[in-house]
């Protein structure tokens, strides 16, 4: 089939029929259901840009072995040109959110493409888990699936392995194994836009121990499949709200969700990982799934980074405080913020690594930087969106209030900015910046940047660990060399 249109990836949602719950109702219908709307949408005008003339060539490309156009995520980067190729599919995507949707289908499109790329290592553990992997790769790429993925438990006794929890199924595992596959019950999270995505793919951070092994596997499924359950977190909007009066929260919401497998069989050939808790463990570092899909994450943190530092510099400007030094120096902050974080993208992509099979990937420290200052740097640009629009964050009106004739006389004398700054413009300005920095959505954003990578404490040890293996810190030895008191010579 080769790309989809947006017009495709909605009929696709509306001939299936997932088990989505949301505020306690099951949904009958995800595409007239208002909190998600909008988000299709806007994930359909994603795909329609891989049609369009103006980015066709930057987002996809013919591929060798189907000779169709296919998407630059499926692409297996085999040279710097590569990667900067799929670096301008990410930027392209992103820039079409404003970074604010996380998940869109480009990040588990490489992933399970660096999967499939990587075969040989499920190849030592089981030769079918290898080719069902590859087979699934090909299966999205030519029909130009979108995926979500679950790969966190849910948030029990943290303290105790899955084997030890309470209920032998809170964590998801095989409670049956059949000659065609396996039976699978307990939970997963957290699955973002699940309930507007065609499968889930589920695999797992490092972490098994032994007695774990019912709880180490990798399959995916169609989000439809019978006995799985779509659980919604309460919705940041209501999907009825304005674009006027949020612009942001109206659009971009990602519904997070809870994925119940009520004893769901997942057929052989979509078994990636069977009660392994060696393969399990090194998935990640061994195919290349927390590197390649970093790349993605980096580029969208970038736009979504630079996103909020321009709210904070348009809100300043907006009511003239952008002339005062102290405001001039959170905002400086912000811009070498930025400046930073594309420097490290580019220095990844420049220093990429070669794989012994010709694969290539951006290189992992400057992406392993990014990660540990994303979760610090955006929070601290609306940190600075806040304090700059302080308490007129606070005080905007409605959009009722502007097409109220009795009222319009008040809105544009007491709501007007600095010279050449119309009361709705500014208005305008504080709201999407409330709806980033201070609503539930914006606050959503805010988490999802500390976390959506694992936890960034424990992510800087293994960074350190791993930055110690690789580095003897000889500038030490060469400066106390000659020093030593046998060696000290006197005058």
């Amino acid at each position: 089939m080769g790309i989809r249109t947006g017009a495709e990836y909605i009929e696709g949602l509306k001939s299936r029929q997932p088990e989505v719950w949301l505020g306690g109702q099951k949904v009958t219908d995800v595409y007239n259901e208002p909190v998600f709307h909008q988000p299709i949408k806007e994930i359909a005008k994603l795909y329609d840009m891989q049609n369009d003339p103006a980015y066709r060539d930057d987002v996809t490309y013919i591929c060798e072995e189907n000779g169709e156009r296919v998407s630059q995520a499926f692409k297996v980067p085999k040279s710097y040109e590569d990667l900067k190729a799929r670096s301008k599919l990410f930027e392209i995507w992103a820039r079409a959110t404003f970074g604010l949707m996380g998940r869109t289908p480009d990040f588990l499109n490489v992933t399970v493409t660096a999967m499939a790329s990587n075969s040989w290592f499920l190849e030592q553990y089981d030769p079918e888990w290898a080719k069902n992997m590859i087979d699934y790769h090909k299966y999205i790429r030519d029909n130009d699936l979108f995926l979500t993925h679950a790969i966190i438990n849910p948030q029990n006794d943290r303290s105790k392995a899955s084997h030890e929890q309470s209920d032998e199924f809170t964590h998801l595992g095989v409670v049956e194994d059949r000659e065609d596959g396996f039976v699978v019950r307990g939970a997963k999270m957290l699955a973002t836009l699940a309930p507007i995505t065609d499968e889930v793919i589920i695999y797992s951070f490092p972490g098994f121990k032994p007695g774990d092994e019912k709880y180490a596997i990798a399959f995916a499924l169609p989000l439809d499949t019978p006995g799985l359950q779509i659980i919604c977190r309460e919705p940041a909007q209501d999907g009825k709200r304005s674009l006027f009066d949020h612009p942001l929260s109206s659009r971009y919401e990602e519904m997070d969700a809870l994925l119940v497998f009520n004893d769901v069989f997942v057929p052989k050939h979509r078994i990636f990982i069977n009660q392994n808790v060696e393969a399990a463990n090194l998935l990640y570092p061994k195919t290349g799934i927390g590197q390649q899909p970093a790349h993605q994450s980096g580029v969208r943190g970038l736009i979504k980074l630079q996103f909020a530092s321009e709210v904070a510099a348009r809100v300043a400007d907006s009511i003239g405080v952008d002339g005062y030094l102290n405001v001039q120096t959170q905002l400086g902050e912000l811009m070498q913020s930025v400046e930073a974080i594309r420097s490290l993208l580019r220095v990844s992509e420049y220093e990429y690594e070669t794989l012994p099979h010709g694969e290539v990937m951006p290189a992992g420290t400057p992406l392993e930087t990014i990660r540990g200052m994303l979760p610090k740097m955006y929070p601290r640009a609306v940190e600075v969106i806040q304090t700059i629009g302080a308490g007129g964050l606070l005080m905007s009106p409605s959009e009722a209030d502007f097409v109220n004739p009795e009222l319009r006389s008040v809105t544009e004398k007491y709501y007007v900015g600095r010279e050449g700054v119309s009361s709705e413009e500014r208005v305008q300005l504080f709201k999407l910046a409330w709806d980033l920095s201070g609503e539930a959505f914006g606050q959503r954003l805010l988490q999802y940047e500390r976390y959506y990578s694992g936890d960034p404490v424990r992510r800087l040890g293994r960074f350190y660990n791993g930055f110690k293996r690789k580095n003897k810190f000889e500038m030490v030895d060469e400066a106390l060399k000659g020093t030593k008191v046998d060696q000290v010579q006197t005058t």
